[in-house]
């Protein structure tokens, strides 16, 4: 079974980003493809849904299952297929941009074609809203097409880790688990020995770990989670002053507090406060 719907190729220098084609193969055995180095143009992003199949990279062949997925820089060689015995599920969008090249590649996606989505479903998602868009609008709407398309591509870029021999994905399903009671302590010393306890890893392998699962570092997750906290605080609590406020969500210096949340919001917790009163 096959959906995928083929666009001209613009040279419309206001869109970032452009796809080519959109497509989702299911039940196909004998799917495969093999281009030569130097035949393709574009940028591609495929995705396992279900199923197994296969990516040949210098002669050598790597099984891919659910969440696997490999990107392809233009004029690349590419030879991918099918499993005859479990034929994969698989999405995949071809796409083009003058500034792509830079952009991915400053993010370290020109390392390696093997990726790992780590929430398959939220791109699952995005991709089928653009190829819902270009079977009913084809190139109508160029605007939404393009945005859409970006969508599905930080949508990958912000799930992807590299695909190694040793990812374990329990360790990562783990990390997840944790998030909520580091949110809830948020405001308490932050203890790194004590979180790398909670799984049963050493505090080096933790923080490899939280950035693999998170996209951030420990410390910025309990950052944000107190940065929460305070917003709530200061428009919860009109009356209540800013020192306490910095106290109750975790920071005993009043001048690193202000220094935190104006880095972040581009304010002080004050002015923050008040922009919010004045508003209402």
């Amino acid at each position: 079974m096959q959906r995928q719907y083929l666009l001209p190729t613009f040279n419309k220098k206001e869109y970032m980003i452009l796809p080519e084609s959109i497509g989702w193969y299911w039940d196909e055995p004998y799917h495969q493809v093999d281009r030569k180095a130097g035949t393709h143009n574009n940028f591609s992003i495929h995705f396992v849904v279900s199923g197994t199949g296969y990516v040949e990279i210098d002669g050598q062949s790597y099984p891919l299952k659910r969440g696997d997925a490999f990107l392809y820089f233009p004029m690349q060689e590419q030879r991918y297929y099918s499993s005859e015995e479990d034929p994969w599920n698989i999405r995949w969008v071809h796409f083009y941009g003058s500034v792509l090249n830079g952009f991915l590649s400053d993010s370290g996606f020109d390392r390696s074609p093997l990726w790992h989505v780590q929430h398959i479903t939220l791109l699952e998602s995005s991709h089928q809203q653009l190829l819902e868009e270009a079977e009913q609008r084809s190139f109508l709407q160029l605007s939404t097409l393009s945005t859409l398309t970006y969508t599905f591509l930080i949508a990958f870029m912000t799930q992807a880790e590299p695909r190694t021999s040793d990812r374990k994905p329990e360790l990562d399903d783990r990390i997840r688990a944790l998030l909520p009671l580091m949110q809830d302590k948020a405001s308490e010393p932050f203890e790194l020995d004590y979180w790398a306890h909670q799984i049963g890893v050493s505090t080096y392998y933790f923080c490899r770990l939280f950035k693999r699962a998170t996209q951030m570092t420990p410390m910025t997750f309990i950052t944000f989670c107190r940065l929460q906290m305070i917003k709530q605080l200061l428009l919860d609590n009109k009356d209540m002053a800013i020192k306490d406020i910095a106290e109750r969500s975790g920071y005993t210096s009043i001048s690193y507090f202000n220094k935190r949340f104006l880095e972040q919001e581009g304010m002080t917790p004050t002015e923050y406060r008040q922009l919010y009163f004045n508003k209402n």
